[in-house]
């Protein structure tokens, strides 16, 4: 996955998200969005967020939502594998609003994080 292109994984449900995208629109004309919950990323997709954001995989992931605690997801011996196969598995898993761009990664929360990545 190349990032030399702004993508942003979108929940036009999400508050967050649409900050973030608005934000990106008046800083970069060129985004691809990518609505996350239509169009899972895949494991590798995700290791490669993970990296860019130097982050593990249940750091990325949103703890609070009823499938995480209906996955028995806070097992702390489950596998980076397995959490990652979780958030392809069920894409509400994964936090957002993520940005990549300039081989760079951020999460838009709040959605001014973004900006340095731009």
């Amino acid at each position: 996955m190349t990032t030399s292109k702004t993508i942003i994984y979108h929940n036009p449900r999400c508050s967050k998200s649409r900050e973030t995208l608005a934000l990106l629109q008046a800083n970069n004309a060129d985004i691809t969005v990518v609505e996350y919950l239509k169009t899972p990323p895949s494991a590798t997709e995700i290791q490669t967020m993970l990296q860019l954001l130097g982050l593990t995989a249940r750091q990325l992931m949103r703890t609070k939502e009823d499938e995480y605690k209906s996955q028995h997801l806070a097992d702390a011996s489950l596998s980076e594998a397995h959490l990652i196969a979780a958030m392809v598995a069920t894409p509400k898993l994964i936090e957002r609003p993520i940005v990549l761009a300039n081989n760079k990664a951020a999460i838009g929360r709040p959605p001014e994080n973004v900006l340095s990545i731009l």
